[in-house]
């Protein structure tokens, strides 16, 4: 867990979603490729390197691809790099590693209870992935790649998370699980948390919001 600009008091957070209130993504996307491709590192290395599947990436977050189209051109690129496998249900298969994140969606709970503003900031990866998730009940507000056209790192998707909440980037701290998305969200004012764990993940809100060492209100 990193904490960036802990000089400043915020008021308001804005979580990520796959990684933060799920299990790791990057973890996921492995045991897929392990089980599905036979090499643990292929997609992650696809979707990080390879121009095709950056840009089939890239549309489907910002909207302009659907989940079919994503499933059929990520499942080309695949087999162009050797692994044998079809588009029918490819999402579902490269997610289902991921499991809820319980004690950071109680975190979640415990600051909206505080009186913290909470929203939620999420590049959006096929039409299921937020199955089981009552967004709207969890969070302020809640802003989706998908929908918006456009995805993180970019600063107008935290902008657009900090105008629903009603505060602005300096008041806010995003909790991601990327560096580099954290990285941006500083470039805005923002204050951060890489996310690791809800416990360390607690303790740099409590650093970034103020809270003192007493208050348990945060803290189960």
């Amino acid at each position: 867990m990193t904490a960036v600009d802990s000089a400043v008091n915020r008021r308001a957070v804005l979580f990520d979603f796959g990684g933060v209130l799920t299990t790791s993504v990057l973890a996921a996307f492995a045991d897929f490729g392990e089980e599905f491709c036979g090499d643990r590192g292929l997609p992650l290395r696809l979707l990080s390197g390879d121009p095709e599947s950056k840009q089939l990436l890239a549309d489907h977050e910002e909207g302009r691809l659907d989940h079919d189209g994503f499933e059929a051109g990520f499942a080309g690129r695949l087999r162009a790099h050797g692994a044998d496998i079809g588009a029918e249900d490819l999402l579902r298969r490269m997610q289902s590693g991921l499991a809820r994140d319980e004690e950071t969606i109680a975190l979640v709970a415990d600051l909206r209870a505080s009186g913290v503003p909470v929203g939620l900031v999420s590049n959006s990866l096929g039409r299921d992935c937020y199955a089981g998730y009552d967004l709207d009940a969890m969070f302020d507000s809640v802003t989706i790649s998908g929908k918006e056209g456009v995805r993180k790192p970019s600063r107008r998707l935290y902008e657009i998370g900090c105008e629903r909440l009603g505060a602005a980037p300096a008041e806010v701290v995003m909790v991601d699980d990327l560096a580099q998305n954290i990285v941006a969200a500083e470039r805005l004012g923002m204050g951060g948390v890489v996310h690791r764990t809800a416990a360390e993940t607690t303790q740099g809100l409590r650093t970034l919001l103020g809270l003192e060492s007493d208050d348990h209100s945060v803290v189960r």
